[in-house]
């Protein structure tokens, strides 16, 4: 079996997975509460008791930056060690890539049911793909061809500077800020920056925020109520923020499209891409995607589709174990 784990601040989760042919196939996948538990060891143990299986090799997509083998999981006080990860396993070795990392990885091995397209394009063979992922923040990373296979390469381009393509988004500019220093594609397009957004058409609406709504928000995700609202109709200001959201995530799809001439792909992973789907097929993701002046025609022959398996990152990781057991 393969072991894999996509391992977060709030959540982990580990799998073991079988290799069918060209398939991966997840065997046992459980869920974990990342702060129940003091190390990455202490779940691979709780896994392991309960399936007593051999393991061939093993990864782990890790919420963090990675360095010599090593990472400390800022929002949870772990300190993983790949090589002490390796031993509890018997082991040569155990990787670690971050979260995006295995995301990317993950993507070589969906099926085609696990994908929506929202521009069919002409995919090149062996050239670069890039993976964008907005959740709890802005991921971005790429897919490069090495000469044998694809290597998945790390980014943290969801930190670039905001560039606003109109006077509306100038405007936005501005009402941000005054309340950051600086400005980056992550502050707008992900779950707390869908809040930012409402909050920009909420002072500039002529009504106030509904008691219905206001009771929603405070008793549960704000980012999702938004959402929720908006696809409802039931709120313009949520509806406005909703739009611009959408409109942003495709821009900036574009960018990355463009900075990696990424004719190979797009996909657009993470976890609030699915639940809005019906808004990003109706026009303005992609709209925005390819309006990138002389580069349009380019952008028009991309391949775009959005992830719609929950299990990416953990079927990336156990990609990436394979990778290992072979160099």
């Amino acid at each position: 079996m393969i072991l894999s784990g996509d391992i977060g601040g709030t959540k982990s989760r580990l799998a073991l997975f079988e290799p069918r042919g060209d398939f991966l196939s997840p065997v046992v996948v459980k869920s974990f509460l990342s702060q129940a538990y003091g190390s990455l060891n202490e779940l691979v143990e709780e896994l392991l008791a309960e399936h007593r299986v051999p393991v061939c090799c093993a990864a782990f997509g890790i919420a963090g930056p990675i360095v010599d083998g090593r990472s400390k999981l800022t929002n949870l006080g772990w300190d993983v060690d790949s090589r002490e990860v390796a031993a509890l396993l018997n082991l040569e070795r155990v990787g670690l890539l971050n979260d995006l990392e295995a995301t990317a990885y993950g993507t070589l091995r969906l099926q085609d049911t696990e994908k929506v397209t929202l521009q069919a394009g002409s995919r090149q063979e062996n050239r670069p793909i890039a993976v964008i992922a907005a959740g709890t923040g802005l991921g971005e990373g790429a897919l490069m061809w090495d000469g044998t296979r694809y290597r998945s390469i790390p980014s943290e381009g969801g930190h670039t500077d905001f560039g606003p393509r109109n006077e509306l988004e100038i405007e936005l500019l501005r009402f941000l800020l005054r309340k950051y220093r600086r400005v980056s594609y992550e502050r707008i397009v992900c779950g707390p920056g869908l809040l930012n957004l409402y909050e920009f058409f909420r002072t500039r609406a002529d009504y106030a925020e509904p008691d219905w709504l206001r009771e929603r928000m405070s008793l549960g995700d704000r980012a999702a109520s938004i959402s929720e609202a908006a696809l409802a109709g039931s709120d313009q200001a949520c509806v406005n923020a909703l739009d611009m959201f959408v409109s942003l995530y495709g821009a900036e799809a574009g960018n990355l499209a463009l900075k990696i001439l990424a004719t190979g792909g797009v996909f657009v992973g993470g976890g609030i891409a699915p639940k809005i789907l019906e808004k990003i097929r109706q026009g303005a993701f992609m709209a925005s995607f390819v309006q990138k002046g002389r580069y349009q025609a380019l952008l028009e022959r991309v391949p775009v589709q959005v992830v719609t398996n929950e299990k990416t990152a953990l079927l990336g990781a156990a990609h990436f174990a394979l990778i290992l057991r072979e160099l």
